[in-house]
């Protein structure tokens, strides 16, 4: 996955492959009609259960009938020390009825840089509006703080969701003695929602009190909505010697699909990297990370990735994302992102199965891309993988429906090791046995060759159970 460009021609090359700023949101949970106020309340009630598993400072609530069970592919939140130049805190604002934490504050150091990838979403949010303009305005220079709230998107909500961005933003640049444009804000939760940002800055005395650099498991938690296990990744790389600490946090488990995954996340490094730098970089590793996972297709108005670098390493500061000194610095932000992303799918709601794409001989990167993302999101696929069944003709299926340049009589199809179909037919070593107990495994490869090029894509997806349908079938009911 990773990518070290050598010498000035492949880092100018890098410089030249990256996008723009991709701005587009952040993560919202799932769409909620805001004229049925009965049905949300209940929604609500629900999510607020399923996040107090996670709540440190209070006492676990027994489990509820209705309770989430954690994902069997969860993995732990990994030891996350404090970079320097970042503080954090959280508080309970109660955008839950439930007792929880659902507001979390990071404060960044002058002179921080900052990069963001958004949602593609035809429908952003207030957060998302804000952030694409702040930072598109100071060209990502001087970000001083990150306002995230869980439990109310404060999407579709118009003028007013606009306004309620502002004032909080208007009283965090207050108390931190900065402009409003260097606040950055995300929010997650119910769609057609307006966010009351008099919880937030009610709460702000007391969590600016409790700020401290040693805060990433609690920041992990506080950002929850629907997620059954918080979800985290660290990293150190070397930069001209010294070394700089990369950290991240991100949350997701349903509505996740490329152009971003619907999510938020929130990655931090004591690095000195100049924003434009910065902003390739990031834009560059999402798309083979963020952008190359996939839950249910869906996606979500308030997608945000945010990277800030605070310059506090004592590492040189670096203005050019091609920079040989960069080299490892590179690789370990990419791991991180991928690390962050795979997590989603991990925690994809009612998932039982983790399933790596990978589909090679096609025409171009984009095709590949495009017959890896048609077999991943086939309800038909998704669902013989919750069934441990190794239907390799559902595959097949998907690849001729992605309406991408494929040779039929050269189509070939594995599970793994197992070879299902050979040169467009079934393989003649083909073992159902063996098929099926390869199936049984949580974690799956299937690989597909196309035939007609050389061009790989890789994607990975979880499998489409009946628990997802229940969770999301009586969402708001």
């Amino acid at each position: 996955m990773s990518r070290k460009p050598k010498g000035t021609t492949r880092g100018k090359a890098l410089e030249a492959a990256a996008k723009p700023v991709e701005v587009v949101g952040q993560t919202l949970e799932r769409a909620f009609d805001p004229l049925r106020s009965a049905l949300k309340s209940a929604a609500l009630k629900r999510a607020n259960k399923q996040s107090h598993q996670f709540d440190r400072e209070e006492p676990a609530a027994a489990p509820s009938k209705a309770a989430m069970p954690v994902s069997p592919l969860a993995v732990p939140l990994p030891a996350m020390p404090p970079i320097a130049g970042v503080e954090m805190a959280t508080g309970r604002a109660g955008f839950y009825k439930h007792e929880r934490e659902d507001l979390l504050v990071m404060r960044f150091p002058e002179g921080a840089s900052c990069a963001g990838v958004f949602t593609r979403h035809g429908v952003g949010s207030a957060p998302v509006d804000w952030c694409k303009r702040h930072l598109t305005a100071s060209k990502g220079e001087g970000v001083r703080a990150l306002v995230v709230n869980a439990g109310c998107a404060n999407s579709f909500t118009g003028k007013p969701g606009a306004d309620a961005v502002r004032r909080v933003c208007s009283a965090v640049a207050k108390r931190f003695d900065c402009r409003q444009r260097d606040v950055m804000v995300a929010s997650t939760g119910v769609i057609g929602v307006l966010l009351d940002d008099a919880k937030i800055v009610h709460r702000l005395p007391e969590v600016e009190g409790r700020l401290n650099p040693d805060g990433w498991q609690g920041a992990a938690r506080a950002i929850m909505t629907t997620d059954t296990f918080p979800k985290g990744s660290y990293r150190e790389a070397k930069i001209d010697g010294v070394t700089v600490r990369i950290g991240g946090i991100c949350k997701g488990s349903g509505m996740i699909a490329p152009d971003m995954a619907t999510m938020l996340a929130f990655v931090a490094t004591d690095a000195d990297i100049a924003p434009a730098a910065l902003q390739i970089l990031l834009s560059l590793y999402t798309r083979n990370t963020f952008n190359a996972v996939t839950v249910d297709g869906d996606r979500s108005t308030n997608d945000t990735l945010l990277l800030f670098a605070t310059g506090k390493s004592g590492a040189p500061r670096i203005t050019r994302a091609g920079d040989r000194r960069l080299a490892d610095f590179r690789e370990k932000l990419e791991e991180v992102l991928l690390d962050l992303a795979l997590q989603l799918v991990r925690d994809g709601e009612g998932a039982t199965k983790f399933i790596k794409v990978t589909v090679k001989g096609a025409q171009t990167a984009a095709s590949a891309r495009k017959i890896a993302r048609t077999v991943c999101e086939s309800p038909l696929v998704k669902t013989a993988f919750a069934g441990e069944d190794a239907n390799w003709g559902r595959i097949v299926m998907a690849v001729g429906r992605a309406d991408e340049p494929i040779d039929r009589d050269k189509l070939s199809v594995w599970f793994g090791p197992l070879v299902a179909a050979h040169e467009g037919l079934v393989s003649p070593t083909y073992d159902e046995a063996k098929m099926s107990a390869y199936m049984k495994n949580q974690e799956l490869e299937v690989t597909v060759d196309v035939g007609v090029g050389r061009s790989t894509a890789v994607m990975w997806t979880c499998d489409l159970t009946k628990r997802y349908v229940e969770i999301n079938g009586d969402y708001r009911s």
